[in-house]
């Protein structure tokens, strides 16, 4: 809606930047370790939604948990400040670089996308470090605190095996930036990639895979890439980071069940598995009935914004998805803004409510508006019905 570096002071850029982290933390995590570093006592209430938000297996160790999710997301970003720093020093006065090494360190870390550059990244599109740095930072936010810490317990010999979680976590997220680039080489190497070289090709479609799902930093122009680029990418961007991390969407767990239950299902085997390792039938229902209600979602939101809009379909379908997945990826306005900059005020809101909603979560949300069931004590007899 706004250009950051132009429309905001610097003292809004601290405010962004400061709703950045606590926006990737969750506010429930940030609320409860400022209590704890108070050391004020935690309640069974407080400890269960810290729990569910951080994606913790248990209550207990959760305090410590926390603590040390903190200390690596201090690490990560100061390494990441570091790096860009002193790679924007070379452009620019070392206060500035400074500066601009923390904000774009922290917004990538949080997946958020936030550039202090109107053209966002466009500038650095070949520029090996920045394409690196930014991605990988976004990748450890997307991962989720639980995945990153016990990959660095496994590291250390502290873990014997790696849990099926982690595994499908980190499967996923390598097919889903491998298959981002590989679509985006295909359908835009004579289209969008056609005046660069081939080198530069491949860090921008990489850039480009990266961003897609999780954040919304951008090295080229989105409004040049094919419908059919922009069709397959509301999948990614549909589809998220992790549980747990600084991202939004269906998440790539409850994408990766939802293969595998259809697999089975299609192989006429009621018992799923992965890993050597079985998958409950509720929780394979549940990332079903996540990915329907999340796409019932976009779908209805994007219908309506095309009936009160009248703006081409493909484009409002590619800023809902965008929104969902808290991306932040626009195919613009003819200018520096998104797209959303040209709906009205309705439109904008219902794109803030889709941002809300894929970043608190679909089912969690769903769930606030419907309610539980009840348990009943009543077993109906089984029926059959022809599929």
């Amino acid at each position: 809606m706004k250009d950051t570096p132009v429309d905001f002071t610097s003292a809004g850029h601290v405010i962004i930047l400061t709703l950045i982290q606590i926006g990737g933390l969750g506010y429930m995590t940030a609320v409860t370790f400022m209590a704890v570093m108070r050391k004020q006592k935690i309640g069974h209430r407080d400890r269960l939604i810290l729990k569910e938000a951080l994606n913790h297996p248990g209550m207990d160790g959760l305090v410590r948990f926390l603590k040390i999710v903190f200390a690596s997301i201090i690490i990560i970003e100061v390494v990441g400040i570091v790096i860009l720093t002193l790679r924007f020093w070379i452009d620019m006065p070392f206060a500035k670089a400074a500066w601009f090494g923390v904000f774009h360190a922290i917004s990538a870390f949080n997946n958020a996308g936030f550039s202090l550059f109107s053209d966002n990244l466009m500038s650095y599109r070949g520029d090996t470090i920045i394409n690196l740095t930014i991605p990988i930072l976004i990748i450890l936010g997307g991962l989720g605190y639980v995945v990153l810490l016990e990959i660095y317990n496994y590291r250390r010999g502290q873990l014997v095996r790696i849990s099926t979680h982690t595994k499908i976590v980190l499967y996923m997220s390598a097919i889903l930036i491998v298959a981002g680039m590989a679509l985006l080489l295909s359908l835009e190497w004579n289209n969008a990639f056609r005046s660069m070289q081939w080198d530069e090709k491949f860090l921008a479609a990489w850039f480009a895979s990266v961003n897609y799902r999780t954040a919304g930093f951008n090295s080229i122009d989105f409004s040049t890439l094919t419908d059919s680029n922009l069709f397959f990418g509301t999948f990614f961007m549909m589809t998220g980071g992790s549980p747990g991390g600084t991202a939004g969407g269906i998440k790539t767990t409850a994408v990766a069940l939802a293969l595998i239950g259809v697999w089975y299902t299609l192989r006429g085997d009621t018992h799923a598995h992965i890993f050597r390792r079985s998958i409950s039938p509720y929780q394979i229902n549940k990332a079903y009935a996540v990915i329907f209600i999340a796409s019932f979602y976009v779908v209805f939101s994007t219908i309506l914004l095309s009936e009160i809009e009248r703006l081409p379909f493909l484009r409002i379908l590619f800023e809902t998805t965008s929104a969902f997945g808290t991306v932040g990826l626009s195919t613009g306005n003819g200018g520096v803004l998104s797209y959303s900059a040209l709906f009205s005020d309705w439109g904008k809101l219902n794109i803030i409510v889709l941002m809300l909603m894929g970043r608190v979560g679909v089912f969690a949300f769903t769930i606030i508006i419907v309610g539980k069931a009840i348990e009943s004590r009543i077993k109906y007899a089984e029926g059959k019905v022809i599929i």
